[in-house]
């Protein structure tokens, strides 16, 4: 295994958003799900790994819901303030991490604050595709359903949506998390993306010119983001405690 391989892997968490497709006051990250906030779910998923060091949650600069968390599952849990996108948001953890380990080689492990469902099993995975071949990757799922292309502008004129063809789905995946990727890799292709929104971490690596892992995972590690996910995935939690 080289050195870089080798090093810790620290998860980050990006929770500054405010999801605004819920509804409601609260940011869905702070939302009650069986007894635990959201964002405490995907932390315990994410730390559960014996190979997970420790985690650093980027917030809102306003945030007055953080609940100061110091350590959970007895690993350290680190905090700064995220920005105004999710890439900003990575930045900053990735810079408050090189500080907390003093310029130390590191992975970074980023998983969505609002992935509550993470099994241990997908994360083992992943950790050990990517550290094995020594290079970054993501989970994800190849497309199962049938596509259909349609005119977006349609759609901002309030016309109804029609189907204008079927696209071919056998070289198409979907991405969750986590993405994991070496922090000296990850940290310059997220700043080259200044001014243009790169929506997951392996978007920002694939523009410097990488070609992240694809590792396949469950299809239930479901990203909060209406009401309805938020009961799927209360039943999900539910069935996985009950084995």
């Amino acid at each position: 295994m080289s050195a870089a391989a080798a090093a810790p892997v620290w998860a980050i968490l990006p929770a500054a958003g405010r999801g605004r497709r819920m509804g409601g006051e609260l940011p869905k990250q702070y939302l009650q799900l069986a007894g635990r906030s959201v964002l405490e779910h995907s932390l315990r998923a994410v730390l559960a790994h014996p190979q997970v060091q420790g985690a650093m949650v980027a917030t809102a600069a306003d945030d007055s819901l953080w609940p100061g968390w110091e350590a959970i599952e007895g690993k350290p849990v680190l905090h700064c303030v995220g920005g105004a996108e999710r890439a900003d948001s990575v930045a900053a953890a990735l810079m408050a991490l090189a500080t907390h380990l003093q310029g130390a080689e590191f992975w970074a492990l980023v998983h969505d604050a609002a992935r509550p469902c993470l099994r241990l099993q997908d994360l083992d995975r992943l950790l050990c595709a990517c550290l094995a071949a020594g290079e970054g990757g993501l989970l994800g799922a190849p497309v199962r359903d049938t596509l259909k292309r349609i005119e977006p502008a349609a759609l901002t004129k309030g016309e109804p949506a029609r189907a204008l063809g079927t696209q071919p789905r056998e070289a198409l995946w979907r991405a969750f998390t986590p993405q994991l990727f070496p922090a000296s890799l990850l940290a310059p292709a997220l700043a080259a993306c200044a001014g243009s929104v790169a929506t997951d971490e392996a978007g920002a690596m694939e523009r410097a010119g990488h070609q992240p892992l694809l590792v396949e995972g469950r299809e239930d590690n479901l990203k909060i983001t209406t009401p309805a996910d938020l009961a799927l995935a209360e039943f999900l939690l539910a069935r996985g405690s009950a084995g």
